[in-house]
């Protein structure tokens, strides 16, 4: 069977250079990767001793390909890759993931820590935070976050709150856009997933600097992003704000947005799907509140008692 290439063949010329959001298109971002994967694939073979004919009977990759992968010009699939990886005694995220190399306390650090039950990290994180003073202070209960997927009331809990605690209300999707100069539409056209994450944090990095008091109503994926949600879990008090998948989608079509419903019959199940995957990541939150068959009023209620509580 065929294996699928990791990377696309490299663009026409013409279509080089960088996109208007600052961020290289895509061979000039794969050539980059590229000259690092075959470097970290030459510097794991020269450490473990092994010449690239040993590398290449032990992979099952022959040689010249193995010598290209390391010129950095190797388009090499997924499978071979793993072999290659496998050869050497590595997993293969060793080789694949992005960015500068570790240190070696680093990569002793993460092992560690990847034999960790969930709840022994959960503590590991909190020993880590007290320890090197990663909590950007006491004053965490000045600056309140609220998440959760949209539909469950965070816009509209947030500006009751922050009217009652006499703090400005900040919506992110507003933010995000008054830091691209564009709105959501035209960043996710022009820049992609990618690119929005880089607004995003700009943005919640702009409203920290901006200001010491504040209630935030997050966007419901913040929290795929592993930098951004630890720098608003470190910088916010976080409430999950949360309801029955039936809620919020109720809500949404409510607020006259019926592109959930248009060409989807699986919406349901696809919303049923994302909640059930960022659960986890919700739960890192200080606090949570079920808005599920109350009313405003009440949950707001309810969410006032949870911020004056924290705040003692």
């Amino acid at each position: 069977m065929t294996e699928t290439p990791i990377l696309t063949t490299p663009l026409p010329a013409a279509k080089r250079g960088r996109r208007r959001d600052g961020a290289p298109c895509a061979a000039e971002y794969h050539a980059g990767y590229l000259a690092v994967l075959g470097e970290r694939v030459r510097a794991a073979r020269v450490r473990r001793g092994m010449t690239r004919k040993i590398l290449a009977r032990d992979s099952g990759v022959s040689e010249r390909y193995l010598a290209q992968l390391e010129a950095g010009q190797g388009n090499i699939s997924i499978g071979l890759l793993r072999q290659v990886a496998e050869a050497m005694g590595l997993p293969l995220g060793e080789l694949v993931r992005e960015g500068a190399e570790r240190p070696i306390e680093l990569t002793l650090l993460v092992q560690r820590l990847e034999r960790l039950e969930p709840e022994q990290l959960a503590e590991a994180a909190r020993l880590l935070t007290k320890q090197f003073g990663l909590d950007r202070g006491a004053d965490r209960h000045d600056r309140i976050a609220l998440i959760g997927l949209r539909g469950a009331g965070k816009s509209t809990l947030g500006k009751m709150l922050a009217a009652s605690l006499g703090r400005p209300f900040v919506e992110m999707a507003d933010e995000i856009q008054a830091a691209a100069g564009m709105s959501l539409d035209q960043i996710f056209d022009l820049s992609g997933q990618a690119g929005y994450r880089r607004y995003e944090k700009r943005a919640l990095e702009r409203v920290l600097e901006r200001h010491a008091r504040f209630v935030l109503a997050t966007g419901g994926s913040i929290v795929s992003e592993a930098g951004t949600y630890e720098l608003l879990l470190s910088s916010c008090y976080t409430v999950w704000i949360k309801a029955a998948p039936e809620e919020h989608m109720a809500r949404v079509v409510a607020q006259g947005d019926m592109r959930p419903m248009e060409g989807n019959a699986e919406a349901m199940e696809d919303l049923r799907q994302i909640l059930l995957e960022r659960e986890a990541l919700y739960a890192r939150a200080d606090a949570s509140l079920d808005t599920a068959a109350q009313s405003a009023e009440r949950s707001f209620s309810q969410l006032l008692q949870l911020v004056s509580e924290h705040a003692k």
